[in-house]
């Protein structure tokens, strides 16, 4: 989706408002349904600033657990948008061409790169038991505790010194 700011470009305290869908779901299979982006462009004392929102209810894996949880991501984007840039390494200027710039491509870029890399289902999430696969979320497992390895030394020289 282009916008088109050439009408505030050079009008102090005008203002482009926009709303429009973005289908992610061939970019992340957690997006089911279309994020929903709102916000607007401004012209704030001859400098333009673009504010927005991308928004979607993800269906979402705990990454611990494996159990399906709904979550909603919301991401924010705060830009300035030039005619030129002196400042090519700035990634918060977004360079105008002909007046208008690919905001579809800009929200969506902002939306995967807020996606978490790990998902909980919540932050004590316990996970599952590495031997016997039971959600310690829902109790312990009957799982016996194997001693680590690099304690075995140590641990048989305790049996010795109480069976002495």
């Amino acid at each position: 989706m282009l916008l088109d700011v050439k009408k505030i470009l050079h009008v102090p305290g005008e203002s482009i408002p926009f709303r429009f869908s973005l289908d992610l779901s061939q970019e992340d299979q957690r997006c089911r349904q279309p994020v929903q982006v709102a916000g607007e462009a401004r012209n704030i004392a001859g400098m333009l600033t673009l504010d927005f929102e991308a928004s979607a209810p993800l269906d979402a894996v705990c990454d611990r657990c494996m159990k399906a949880f709904p979550l909603t991501k919301t991401a924010a984007g705060h830009f300035l948008l030039a005619e030129e840039i002196c400042d090519e390494e700035n990634d918060e200027i977004i360079l105008l061409e002909n007046g208008a710039f690919d905001l579809g491509e800009l929200a969506r870029t902002v939306f995967l790169l807020a996606l978490d890399t790990k998902t909980l289902c919540s932050e004590d999430c316990k996970g599952l038991c590495p031997r016997c696969g039971k959600d310690l979320n829902e109790g312990p497992c009957t799982c016996r505790e194997e001693p680590d390895p690099r304690w075995a030394v140590l641990a048989q020289l305790l049996e010795e010194e109480s069976g002495s």
